[in-house]
């Protein structure tokens, strides 16, 4: 990877895979939206970035080193060799080919932990445009505004409501899960920081304590929050994929990037082979 800044911001040239549409609509995150242009503007912690590919180089406009250094780089993952993790997988899995061959692109962003948490808590029996208006209306009522746009609250901005209080978000049933997982983080009841090393075992069972936190959301959590990449969020659709698709695979054969491994399998076989 090769980092310049112009006048125009921090230029990303790397030969390893790093794909904007393919790592921002691919559904771990949900506060990125494409512009007409096809750039896209997004919000992380404080800091809100417009972000385009040209020339083959990637560019976030307007980024000083500093922004770069101290947020950027991690956020992106750009440290993490993906070519090499690719390989990897399909030294494990040879069956796992035709799905790592079908997109290029897509990093693992280091998202916020708590922000994970409470958009898949939000994800559940829904879709991406209604995910995005909660959030986005979350973001509006509880969080601080960055210029013309706002930042994700906190736990502790969420904690003292009661689930009525969400009633303008238009959440329906899962009002009451935020609540409950606002408490728990902000008490430390549920310590988000400690799971980035626990063994992930014990950080499946502490988050599934949240009301409404199921195996699945649990997962994400793990994998886009925390960026443990051996988790493997699934579901009954996951399971059809593996069954039908790649004959039986199991996560557990995939090795320590089983987490990668599975936004390969999920474009292959819903993009790919059309599985419904």
């Amino acid at each position: 990877m090769k980092v310049s800044f112009t006048k125009e911001g921090a230029v990303i040239t790397t030969d390893d895979c790093f794909d904007l549409k393919n790592t921002f609509d691919c559904g771990q995150c949900f506060r990125w939206d494409e512009q007409e242009d096809g750039s896209y503007f997004g919000i992380v912690k404080s800091k809100s970035a417009h972000i385009l590919t040209k020339d083959g180089c990637t560019i976030i406009e307007g980024c000083s080193e500093e922004d770069f250094n101290g947020l950027w780089k991690d956020y992106f993952d750009l440290d993490l060799d993906y070519n090499g993790i690719r390989s990897e997988i399909t030294s494990l899995c040879p069956q796992l080919q035709r799905a790592v061959d079908s997109i290029d692109g897509i990093r693992i962003l280091r998202q916020d932990p708590w922000e994970a948490l409470c958009s898949f808590i939000i994800s559940q029996n829904n879709n991406i445009p209604r995910i995005k208006g909660i959030v986005s209306r979350l973001c509006e009522g509880y969080g601080d505004e960055i210029g013309g746009a706002y930042s994700f609250p906190d736990a502790g901005a969420l904690a003292g409501l009661a689930p009525e209080d969400l009633a303008p978000l238009r959440a329906g049933f899962r009002a009451r899960y935020i609540i409950d997982a606002a408490k728990k983080v902000s008490s430390g009841e549920v310590d988000l920081e400690k799971m980035r090393e626990a063994p992930i075992e014990e950080c499946r069972k502490e988050l599934m304590t949240i009301v409404g936190v199921g195996a699945k959301v649990a997962e994400c959590t793990l994998l886009y929050g925390l960026h443990r990449l051996e988790a493997f969020p699934i579901d009954v659709w996951m399971k059809k994929a593996l069954s039908s698709v790649f004959n039986g695979t199991e996560p557990s054969s995939i090795g320590r990037y089983a987490g990668i491994a599975q936004q390969y399998i999920f474009h292959y076989s819903r993009n790919i082979v059309g599985l419904t």
